[in-house]
């Protein structure tokens, strides 16, 4: 039995479209629907995470999540990913390398996610099992779920990390999942795989992917518009001293 956005706690962005915002480090998750399949948007932090971001948007779609894609490669949001190990995994190109099995990657995610406060226990059993991200995407790539739904998966980055992804669903508005290219609860967080040199660039690239009409979905924070993603572009560029 489907339930509404509201009743589980979502907000709903537009038709078959919404996002939660997950306890703890205040990340964002996102849902698209279409007739025929359900994207989710990022995992969560842990394999419970992922598993109730499955239930719930099993009840919103009334159906299993399909396709599930990664905006960028920290443990906040890619250690739910294998809770949907029946979806196929999208991510931006040289994403799958970290995940390898007893590779660098993985330890270093497993770290950060102890560092940052998760469960040891948790981030070694996430950490462990980790899906493979079975499609990586260079460029812009649409993804049809069904029912005229079309969204399009795009490597925007590098800028936060290595590798970083946005989700565009057009539409009226059209909503752009930026992951941590854009935040707005605090200052956007430039670890040691960023790559501040680019990060302007990204979003440069985010508001002709979205438009000034668009709304804006930060990987953590509230909602923004696109003068808001313009005004952190001159932000990170002044931050990092970037010309213009």
């Amino acid at each position: 039995m489907t339930v509404t956005w509201a009743e589980l706690g979502w907000e709903r962005l537009a038709d078959g479209v919404g996002r939660c915002r997950l306890p703890g480090w205040d990340c964002t998750a996102g849902l698209v629907l279409g007739a025929d399949a359900a994207l989710m948007v990022d995992a969560g932090s842990s394999l419970a995470e992922g598993a109730r971001l499955r239930e719930a948007a099993r009840r919103l779609a009334g159906r299993r999540v399909t396709h599930l894609a990664l905006t960028h490669p920290h443990f906040d949001h890619v250690f739910g990913a294998a809770a949907f190990r029946a979806a196929e995994v999208y991510g931006a190109t040289g994403t799958d390398a970290l995940f390898a099995p007893g590779g660098q990657g993985r330890r270093a995610l497993r770290a950060d996610a102890v560092a940052e406060g998760l469960d040891p226990g948790a981030a070694r059993e996430a950490a462990e099992a980790l899906s493979p991200v079975r499609h990586e995407v260079r460029g812009e790539q649409p993804l049809d779920l069904g029912g005229g739904r079309q969204v399009v998966l795009a490597d925007v980055g590098p800028g936060h990390t290595g590798h970083d992804l946005a989700v565009l669903v057009p539409g009226a508005p059209a909503v752009v999942f930026c992951g941590d290219l854009v935040e707005e609860s605090g200052e956007p967080q430039a670890g040691p795989d960023a790559v501040p040199e680019r990060w302007p660039a990204a979003l440069d690239r985010l508001l002709v992917l979205g438009g000034d009409d668009a709304l804006y979905v930060p990987g953590h924070g509230a909602v923004v518009d696109a003068a808001f993603v313009r005004a952190q572009r001159d932000a990170l560029a002044a931050r990092f001293g970037v010309s213009r």
